[in-house]
C-alpha cells in the first residue's frame, strides 16, 4: 500500500521524537493518606509515636497555599543529654507527603525551626520530633486552603 508524503513525513517526525523524548515515571498529583502513612514509617520506623511536646503554629485558614508560614517547637531543655536529633513535616495530600527535615542537636539552643511551605489543597500537615531517647512525639493540624498552590493561572 503506497504511502503518501504527508504520512511518511508525520511517521518520520514521530519516530524521531520518540526517540529525543525522555521517558517520564508518572506520579499520582495528590498524595494519599496511605502514602503519608508510608512516609511517616520510612522515617520511624516500628517505633510508637506519642502526641505531646511537639507544637505547630500554622494558620488554620490560608488564602493561598503557594506561601504558608508555619514553626514547630518541641519542648526539650537541649542539652548533651536531652534534645531533638531531628523534626519532621509531612503533609496528607501534596505529591511529595515530606515536606521537610530538619537535625537538631545540643548546639542548636532551642528546638525550634521557622520556615514556609507549599500545600496543594485544604490537607493534614503533621510534624513529627524525634528525641536524644529516639522516641518520637507528633502534632497534627488540620489547614483550609481556598486558593490551592500550584493552580493559579499566569496572565
Amino acid at each position: 500500500m503506497p504511502t503518501t508524503r504527508r504520512q511518511f513525513l508525520s511517521l518520520a517526525g514521530g519516530i524521531t521524537a520518540a526517540g529525543t523524548i525522555p521517558i517520564v515515571t508518572l506520579r499520582p498529583l495528590e498524595a494519599t493518606p496511605a502514602m503519608l502513612n508510608t512516609a511517616i514509617r520510612n522515617v520511624v520506623g516500628e517505633a510508637p509515636i506519642r502526641t505531646g511536646r511537639v507544637k505547630l503554629d500554622i494558620p488554620p485558614l490560608v488564602e493561598n497555599g503557594n506561601t504558608v508560614p508555619m514553626t514547630i517547637s518541641v519542648a526539650s531543655p537541649m542539652t548533651p543529654d536531652d534534645y531533638v536529633k531531628s523534626i519532621h513535616v509531612f503533609n496528607e495530600k501534596n505529591p511529595q507527603p515530606n515536606i521537610g527535615n530538619f537535625h537538631l542537636g545540643p548546639w542548636a539552643g532551642r528546638a525550634q525551626v521557622s520556615t514556609r511551605i507549599r500545600l496543594a489543597d485544604t490537607q493534614k500537615v503533621v510534624a513529627i520530633a524525634r528525641l536524644s531517647d529516639d522516641s518520637f512525639w507528633q502534632v497534627a493540624a488540620d489547614v483550609v486552603v481556598t486558593l490551592a498552590a500550584c493552580t493559579e493561572e499566569m496572565n
